[in-house]
């Protein structure tokens, strides 16, 4: 079985141009098949500043109201996406970037909230595979903006984590997969002030053992119990770490690799 790497880069990278440049060539090296799939960064919040649109964020989710989707499509889906692509490309890398609704490759549904109305924050449903799998062995790189659509003609503004899990869940029938988070943390990390005490492994039951502890912050609960959830469902394991160490993250020799053993 082919091997293949999604890859989800955080927000805090992409806001840096030089640690994006040195992690888009680090990218582009990795031999195997691949997807980038990328969050949003700041500057979506700083146009939407400039064109006076208020922005309001509850529990750190952003409430995606119609203005301010227009301002993601365009910042995610546009400029950001596109100049990944042109730097991939720059780096010999043939890459093609992509939203939900093109190809119908991710499909979602408005949000629904007991309490809370998101506005068009969307959450996934389906993976078009045969699209995603048809470009991989054409030996191209896809790179996946945070924005998918309910094919009825609305976009959504969807977590770029989720898109990742669900890309690489849904893949993991063709290929040996592995899923890599890559941010500004160095992995999951035992002394949250020390960012040596990096935790190289993590199976179920150490996990429950660091629960029980109150050994993980509670920004990394949501993504150790994504990472769980995504080998439940067949990806091989899950890679966590800093985005500047990105070629040590795939030889394993840096971040935290989760795993069902």
């Amino acid at each position: 079985m082919a091997k293949l790497y999604v890859i989800k880069i955080g927000g805090n990278i992409i806001d840096d141009e030089k640690k994006l440049s040195s992690f888009l060539k680090a990218f582009a090296a990795i031999h195997d098949k691949k997807i980038l799939v990328h969050g949003g960064g700041k500057l979506a919040t700083r146009l939407a500043e400039q064109l006076n649109i208020p922005q309001q964020v509850v529990e750190g989710r952003r409430i995606t109201d119609a203005e301010t989707l227009k301002i993601v499509t365009m910042v995610y889906a546009g400029y950001i996406n596109k100049n990944i692509v042109a730097q991939l490309q720059a780096n010999n890398c043939n890459a093609i970037g992509l939203c939900g609704a093109d190809g119908d490759s991710i499909l979602a549904h408005k949000r629904k909230h007991a309490v809370m109305d998101y506005g068009f924050v969307g959450d996934v449903d389906a993976i078009n595979t045969d699209l995603a799998t048809n470009l991989l062995e054409k030996n191209i790189t896809l790179v996946f903006a945070p924005i998918t659509h309910d094919q009825q003609g609305q976009l959504l503004n969807t977590n770029a984590d989720t898109i990742a899990q669900e890309l690489a869940k849904g893949l993991s029938d063709q290929y040996e997969v592995t899923l890599v988070y890559s941010f500004e943390k160095s992995g999951v990390l035992l002394d949250i002030n020390n960012e040596k005490s990096v935790i190289s492994k993590i199976d179920p039951l150490y996990y429950r053992e660091l629960r029980s502890k109150e050994k993980i912050i509670a920004g990394m609960i949501p993504k150790m119990d994504n990472a769980f959830a995504a080998l439940d469902a067949g990806v091989n394991k899950v890679i966590i770490g800093n985005a500047q160490e990105l070629s040590k993250l795939v030889q394993g020799t840096a971040g935290t690799t989760i795993v069902n053993e």
